[in-house]
């Protein structure tokens, strides 16, 4: 059991209007290698927030300031320990290659819905977008911005 450290971030780096469920976050995770997946032995984020702004759990926590083992979920390579992950679907553009914010109105309440609940219970928590510990444009958003804009300064 690691002290939670982080609350990342993420998109599912999928385009506008396009809906992802949990089975197929699992399946790009914890399919193997030859199958498409990552191989990875659990999913990537704690939570998932839909086209509709719908919440849904997809690992079980908990909800303390501390990750046990059965906890961890792979968001964040060297950070997993540590951290709580998030995702939104979308991120791209319609392109699918270009990094794009796209968060419906719905995804963005209740992203900030979700973040202050969070900030108020863990204010110690440092809340990052993903591509601030990894070479990547997740969450396709400037999230230490828009953390301001929500009245969260850390």
């Amino acid at each position: 059991m690691a002290k939670l450290k982080y609350l990342v971030l993420h998109c599912t780096a999928t385009p506008p209007g396009r809906e992802v469920s949990s089975d197929e976050i699992r399946a790009w995770h914890t399919n193997p290698v030859c199958k498409g997946g990552r191989g990875w032995s659990q999913v990537g984020y704690t939570d998932l927030i839909h086209l509709d702004g719908e919440v849904e759990r997809l690992v079980a926590n908990n909800e303390d300031a501390n990750v046990d083992p059965w906890e961890i979920t792979n968001g964040a390579k060297g950070y997993n320990s540590i951290s709580r992950h998030i995702v939104y679907v979308g991120g791209v553009a319609a392109d699918g290659k270009t990094t794009k914010d796209t968060r419906t109105k719905e995804q963005k309440l209740a992203l900030e819905t979700y973040v202050k609940d969070f900030h108020r219970r863990f204010p110690k928590v440092r809340i990052i977008g993903h591509g601030e510990v990894a070479a990547k444009g997740c969450p396709s958003f400037d999230v230490q911005a828009w953390l301001k804009t929500i009245g969260i300064n850390q």
